[in-house]
């Protein structure tokens, strides 16, 4: 009974945030269902039916599915690059001891001084010095370039979790560096590339300010998140159709945390992640 009473305070406090949680996704949710008058009517009540229409209608005009395709692209291939690129580099500086090596890593992690909008007008400059402006090619080799900081330093700290034995091991074997990173370091830190897969999807997902700028607002290129926008209109906004349109750009999101989310719970319960 006394340990009960001890917990009642932090139970208090995960109800009220789960309710904090569950309360405006009802309403966003409820709200896809809805007309203006119903949304500011009756904000929180359930709607009068549950007609798809606002959905498709959303998805006609902003032309989402062209748009959610351009997201999927630039996202799936900057993912990729992204672990092609941080997986070795966090390969090497786990298993370096030397001064170099330490001030790479601090390199690394100066990438998080960057603010965004500082590196916004040079960005464009090289966009348009390379003829890669208004195009999705440089957003695929932007994005990686951006997500290196986080990528490395989360995934340096899980490589150095694997014994030195097993790379040992594997060596007597006859594995060579590729081996050792591809058969013995890469299975036991699937964790952390979920943790940085999960990381950067949103982020690449959910990227809008470099999308506008650099892609433009061209139907047959622009992403998800620049093509929303366009179904708020000057004379009238009907939010019940701008509501649904971002409920579709969000299922995408969900799938991906429902699929690495068990991973992504594994790096944290186990305290790998040592920032």
């Amino acid at each position: 009974m006394k340990l009960g009473k001890r917990w009642l305070p932090a139970h208090l406090l995960v109800w009220t945030y789960a309710v904090l949680l569950v309360v405006p996704l009802y309403y966003f949710i409820v709200s896809a269902f809805k007309t203006n008058d119903e949304i500011f009517g009756r904000p929180f009540a359930l709607p009068s039916s549950f007609s798809f229409g606002n959905f498709s209608t959303a998805f006609s005009s902003a032309d989402l599915g062209l748009a959610v395709g351009n997201s999927a692209l630039v996202t799936v291939v900057s993912l990729v690059l992204t672990l092609l690129l941080a997986v070795p580099a966090a390969f090497a500086l786990a298993r370096s001891t030397g001064r170099t090596a330490a001030v790479i890593e601090k390199v690394f992690s100066l990438g998080f001084l960057i603010p965004t909008f500082a590196a916004l007008f040079p960005t464009f400059l090289l966009a348009a010095a390379t003829g890669l402006f208004h195009t999705r090619t440089f957003m695929v080799l932007f994005l990686p370039a951006t997500a290196m900081p986080l990528s490395v330093v989360i995934l340096v700290q899980f490589m150095r979790t694997v014994p030195r034995e097993m790379e040992e091991a594997a060596r007597m074997d006859g594995a060579s560096t590729y081996a050792v990173l591809r058969h013995v370091y890469t299975p036991m830190c699937l964790p952390g590339i979920a943790t940085v897969l999960l990381l950067n999807f949103l982020t690449f997902w959910n990227e809008y300010l470099y999308s506008l700028i650099i892609i433009g607002p061209d139907p047959a290129q622009r992403t998800v998140q620049v093509a929303l926008p366009t179904l708020k209109s000057i004379t009238g906004t009907d939010y019940g159709v701008l509501t649904a349109g971002t409920v579709l750009t969000l299922v995408p999101v969900w799938v991906v945390y429902t699929v690495l989310q068990k991973r992504m719970q594994q790096a944290l319960v186990s305290g790998a992640v040592k920032l």
